[in-house]
Order: structure tokens, then C-alpha cells, then sequence
């Protein structure tokens, strides 16, 4: 369920400081493996299966996993792009603006968006740089002509984009990689959104434009007071863009914490088995291998013992016979999922 926001509480648990801008609570999405016409299905992907935290205004949340992992998605069901089967998630945007009920996509749009990974792909080959950017505007009905002519060339200008009118009638396929990011991150930006999904922004960019990309986002959510949901599965990236990072593993955030105590103390073994993953620039460093087993487990209709069990180092028969772990506080702010933490 998309609400509205109320007076109506909400699991305050997993929190940053100050009054949230985004609330999620026991948030999950599955979906039918199969689907056929004469019998409800019987099988589910558990993509998204109780997630709950907050996001203040101007703050960022990083996402880390690895690949279906259940972060994407998350997103997606932020920005409604998909519908939840279970679960609130509620927005309080700023004064006197539309709060983005279920009732009000036009509304909701406009301070809600979503940054794509591949920006090439989420563009249109056929469409100008310039019919790219205002659509936005276009379709929330802001501004004359001209006014859309001034505020694309004052965004493009704002993603370092310069000189503007040189990019305006480009086409996707005449501008590098990076020059396509900062057009989707001016795409998002446009109608002054409060919170933004960035869906792996950087990932399919090189090492230069990455770190262009990270520095305009920092840039533009410091000035704008933007609110990130930040995608990723480099710690790296996480570290250098998020105040708080949550590790999700086969649907489930395990452990949440700002985001040096989350490096430097982590709690859950998946999350140590990442840390370890992370690159040294010192080839005679060395550090002992994860005691991980196996592969990931399949998402459908996992059982109901902790989903991280069947690879976990420290699991014991407490864990396989007793539901998932709830999430608990182990340290001021540092929450995670785990009985043997």
C-alpha cells in the first residue's frame, strides 16, 4: 500500500535523526513463478520480503547486495513502477506540496524520480537531448515554451553540460557514456524532485566519468536537498556517496548502520564476506577468504529459517529450526539480523 502521509505511526525502528521524508514498513513483493488461467499460482519469487527503513530530507540510503538481491526492485517500488503485495511506504514531501497518495500520480511524480543504470537505454534514440529533459515538464504542464527552453538549459548547465545550446539537439548516440548519465540525472532533476532513486548510476561508466558523476550528485543533493536512494553493489560507491548503508541479501536488509560504523564494525557474516570482496590498493596486503559455502539459494518460496543459513560460517541448528532473525539494535543506530552476531 501507497499512503498518503499521516498521523498514522510507522515502524520508526530503522532510522536516521529528524522526521523522515520516505518511511517503508515490512515492505514485500513476490512474484508467480508461473501464471496460468484456470488455478492461482502456487510458487513465488520472494524478491522483496519485509523491508522496512527511513530516509530524512537531503540525506542518502545505499542499497548493497549482490546481483538479485531484491535492490532494483526495491527501488522500483518506491518510485511505483511496481506495486507491493504487502507493506506501507510513506512519504512526507515538503509543505505545501502534493504528498503523492495513490490517488495522485501526476502529483507523486513530480517529487519522486528515478536515475536508470543505463542511460542509454532508458532514452529514446529518436528523441533530442532537448524533448528528453522537458518531457517532464511537459507532462506536469510547467512553464510556457520558452520557460522549458530556459529551465533544460539551466539544468543541462547545472549537470555540467556546456555550453547547453550545444547539447540541446543532440541525439542520445552523439555523446559519450558520461554525457548521457548527467542528461538522465538532468531528466530526473528537472521538476526539483525531493527524492530520487539513483539505480547504479555510475556502474556502466568508466572510472573517470565515474567519479564526475558521484561529485555532481553529491553537488546537486547538497544544494537542492535532494534525498537518495542510493543502488549499488560497490562498497566503494556506497562509502563515498551514502550516510547509511543497508546490506540486503535474497530479499531481507540484514544489517543497517551509518556508514563507517557499517566498515568498520560489521555484525553479519554476509556483510564481512562483501567487505573482504572490496579491493586493496597494496599487492602485498593479504587478508584470509570468507568461510562462505555454496551459491546463492533460489528466491522462490525460500524456507523460512534465516535466508542466509544455507551459506552462513556461524550458523547453528537455533538458526535453521527458528524463523528469519527480526532485525535487532546491537549498537546505537547499528541494526542487523542475526542470532550468532
Amino acid at each position: 500500500m501507497l499512503a498518503d502521509s499521516g498521523t498514522a505511526s510507522i515502524d520508526g525502528r530503522l532510522d536516521g535523526n529528524g522526521e523522515a521524508l520516505v518511511a517503508v514498513a515490512g515492505l514485500t513483493k513476490r512474484f508467480p513463478v508461473t501464471k496460468n488461467l484456470f488455478r492461482q499460482p502456487s510458487s513465488f519469487i520472494h524478491a522483496v520480503d519485509d523491508v522496512s527503513f527511513r530516509l530524512a530530507p537531503g540525506k542518502s540510503l545505499g542499497l548493497v547486495g549482490e546481483s538479485g538481491c531484491g535492490k532494483t526492485t526495491v527501488g522500483k517500488l518506491l518510485v511505483k513502477l511496481l506495486e507491493p503485495t504487502s507493506g506501507e511506504i510513506r512519504f512526507r514531501f515538503p509543505a505545501g506540496d502534493a504528498h503523492g497518495g495513490s490517488g495522485q500520480p501526476r502529483a507523486f511524480r513530480r517529487q519522486a524520480q528515478m536515475i536508470f543504470q543505463d542511460p542509454y537505454e532508458s532514452m529514446n534514440p529518436r528523441r533530442t537531448i532537448y524533448d528528453t529533459i522537458a518531457e517532464p515538464l511537459a507532462v506536469q504542464g510547467i512553464g510556457s515554451l520558452m520557460d522549458r527552453v530556459d529551465r533544460v538549459t539551466e539544468i543541462l548547465t547545472q549537470v555540467g553540460l556546456t555550453p547547453a545550446s550545444s547539447f540541446l539537439f543532440r541525439h542520445p548516440h552523439e555523446l559519450s557514456g558520461g554525457q548521457r548519465q548527467r542528461v538522465a540525472i538532468a531528466r530526473a532533476l528537472v521538476i526539483g524532485p525531493s527524492f530520487v532513486v539513483a539505480d547504479e548510476p555510475t556502474s556502466m561508466l568508466d572510472v573517470s566519468s565515474r567519479t564526475g558523476i558521484m561529485l555532481l550528485m553529491q553537488e546537486l543533493a547538497a544544494r537542492l536537498g535532494i534525498a537518495y536512494l542510493y543502488i549499488t553493489h560497490d562498497l566503494a560507491v556506497a562509502r563515498y556517496m551514502c550516510h547509511r548503508i543497508a546490506v540486503m541479501y535474497l530479499g531481507k536488509i540484514i544489517e543497517l548502520a551509518e556508514t563507517e560504523e557499517l566498515l568498520r564494525n560489521p555484525l553479519h557474516p554476509y556483510t564481512r564476506a562483501l567487505l573482504s570482496a572490496v579491493p586493496v590498493p597494496d599487492p602485498t596486503y593479504r587478508r584470509d577468504r570468507p568461510d562462505i559455502r555454496g551459491d546463492l539459494t533460489l528466491p522462490i518460496d525460500p524456507p523460512a529459517r534465516c535466508r542466509f543459513y544455507d551459506r552462513c560460517p556461524i550458523g547453528t541448528d537455533f538458526c535453521r529450526d527458528n524463523p528469519h532473525p527480526p532485525m535487532e539494535e546491537r549498537a546505537a543506530g547499528h541494526w542487523v539480523a542475526c542470532y550468532e552476531a
